[in-house]
């Protein structure tokens, strides 16, 4: 079974929490079917155990760009901010006790990025596309979260600790904070069961295999899965989505264009928006 990409939001191997094994033997719906089909294919984990300050930041440099190109501007981030220390290094485990958002001279990296020059940041994170407006939210968050937290310890401890739907509905509030950028700190951070964050291959590939209305938007397809698939396997089921739309169903050219035995999941999938015979694929909604 191969291991999770370092590049992935969740930090792979040196950050994305343990592997861990469930129930895959007569799953009671065909989401948990395909998740559990996922599972075998790639990866079954136990997500959390990230500081939630940096997995933010880590989600907002994803936000419209590959992680393999907003991994680097991560990195360099850490970098000039944070003393070089990468927190995916921190607490692996999803029960683990981190040792707080520090950068390594002692401070807070929180209080350091609101008090950071934007230009500067953007210059930082320039590989991750967008820098202008994500240096502006992150300083923009980082100023925010220190006003009502007095840090990155104390939100850390919230994401953690607070009632899911609150510390969803109070990441929402933060400028440039989306549901997919909410539900990965709640899953990376957080470590919480039932959340399963819906980025463009999972709303893709949900809605083109039937586990959601074809025009379903990224909340549609979010309540959909976390409405069928047992709460333990949503994590796992959102970053094994996510490696099988780079690796098989992708958006243009699905690997069932080429046969049945071209895609393991064919069996398993409505290939709404896709007919094999004429090469056509559009989006489901347009179906």
């Amino acid at each position: 079974m191969p291991d999770e990409p370092a590049e992935n939001v969740s930090g792979g191997t040196d950050g994305g929490g343990v592997e861990a094994r469930f129930a895959t033997g007569s799953p009671d719906t065909r989401a948990e079917a395909v998740v559990d089909a996922l599972g075998g294919l790639y990866w079954q984990k136990a997500y959390g155990g990230r500081e939630a300050f940096p997995c933010l930041v880590r989600t907002i440099l994803s936000q419209n760009t590959s992680d393999t190109a907003s991994q680097p501007a991560f990195d360099a981030l850490l970098e000039r901010y944070d003393g070089g220390e990468d927190p995916r290094s921190s607490g692996n485990r999803p029960e683990a006790d981190d040792s707080r958002t520090q950068s390594g001279d002692g401070g807070d990296l929180a209080a350091t990025l609101a008090a950071a020059d934007r230009e500067t940041l953007a210059d930082t994170i320039a590989s991750a596309g967008l820098y202008n407006q994500k240096s502006r939210v992150i300083v923009e968050a980082a100023e925010e979260i220190v006003a009502d937290f007095g840090g990155a310890a104390a939100f850390h401890d919230f994401v953690r600790e607070g009632d899911p739907s609150e510390v969803r509905d109070r990441l929402l509030d933060i400028h440039g904070v989306g549901p997919k950028t909410a539900d990965c700190v709640l899953l990376f951070a957080g470590g919480r069961d039932g959340v399963f964050p819906v980025d463009t291959h999972v709303h893709r590939i949900a809605r083109r295999m039937g586990l959601a209305p074809p025009d379903a938007d990224h909340e549609g397809v979010r309540e959909a899965l976390e409405a069928s698939v047992p709460s333990e396997k949503c994590g796992f089921g959102h970053t094994a989505t996510i490696q099988f739309g780079r690796e098989y169903c992708t958006a243009r050219k699905p690997a069932c264009l080429d046969g049945p035995e071209a895609c393991p999941l064919y069996e398993l999938c409505d290939r709404v928006g896709v007919d094999a015979n004429e090469k056509v694929v559009v989006d489901p909604a347009k179906w």
